[in-house]
């Protein structure tokens, strides 16, 4: 059975679009801190992987890679999948009701009536428009910022940004045929079904660089519509193979049957 590697890919969105650059902007971890990894939370991670292999060389077995991206300062991914949808379906409710209630008040001004429709179209929010390269989850959604509130369009600079999407991963450690990567479906529901994986060879012992095509999305106004425009940039990572075999979790010893002490003490009576 492959062992499991999870590498997380926290990138500050907002900052990012401001500097158009990954640079300094995206903070890398993964589960083997204490294996060898180097550079936990910065974006110069060189990710530790043991080799995995027989007395002749031979690989053993491979080493399965996940990489898992995230956005800093974004609705968490653990709030339910339907949040956005729901907030919205509220606001939807909440402005029909107001509606009601203003339409039953016929002795109501009309410069008071006009205030509060403002008002409540406020309230209402504002939906994104879908484009051929924003379908799904984004397409039509109403713009909600971190607190789960409906923003306007006159407030869209708190808007929560979308997960970061990796759409590519390449570089020296593909080309060397170290790592295999490749795009999987799923049942998660926190990366939209979708995750990027590979498998490592892991008798090769060195350090491979590879990078990531990473795309993000910026909120813009165009004829008076909204909509999430695509920007790409890229970062890099490594691996470091090295020839050490992997270790027991409990006694730091090789992979095998737990050391049990052949004479054990008398117990006192």
């Amino acid at each position: 059975m492959p062992q499991q590697l999870a590498i997380i890919v926290l990138v500050d969105v907002g900052s990012a679009l401001t500097s158009n650059t990954l640079d300094g902007n995206t903070y890398l971890f993964d589960n083997m801190k204490l294996h060898g990894s180097e550079n936990q939370g910065t974006g110069e991670l060189v990710t530790a992987i043991h080799g995995s292999y027989w007395l002749d060389g031979s690989q053993a077995s491979e080493q399965v890679l996940n990489w898992l991206p995230y956005s800093l300062g974004s609705i968490p991914p653990t709030v339910p999948r339907g949040y956005e949808v729901e907030r919205a379906r509220q606001s939807d409710e909440q402005a029909l009701a107001e509606l009601q209630e203003l339409a039953a008040k016929s002795t109501v001004p009309s410069a008071d009536a006009a205030v509060e429709l403002n008002r409540i179209r406020r309230n209402v929010g504002t939906r994104v428009k879908t484009t051929r390269r924003t379908r799904g989850r984004m397409s039509g959604q109403k713009i909600v910022d971190v607190t789960g509130q409906i923003v306007t369009e006159d407030a869209t600079s708190s808007a929560s940004y979308p997960a970061p999407v990796i759409t590519d991963i390449y570089g020296e450690a593909v080309d060397a045929k170290i790592m295999y990567p490749a795009e999987y479906g799923s049942p998660d529901m926190v990366t939209d079904g979708w995750y990027w994986s590979a498998t490592v060879d892991t008798s090769r012992p060195g350090t491979y660089s590879y990078t990531m095509r990473i795309q993000l999305h910026r909120l813009a106004q165009t004829n008076g519509e909204l909509r999430w425009d695509p920007v790409n940039l890229t970062c890099s990572s490594s691996l470091k193979i090295s020839s050490e075999p992997r270790r027991n979790a409990f006694t730091k010893a090789g992979v095998g049957q737990l050391p049990i002490p052949t004479n054990p003490p008398a117990q006192r009576g």
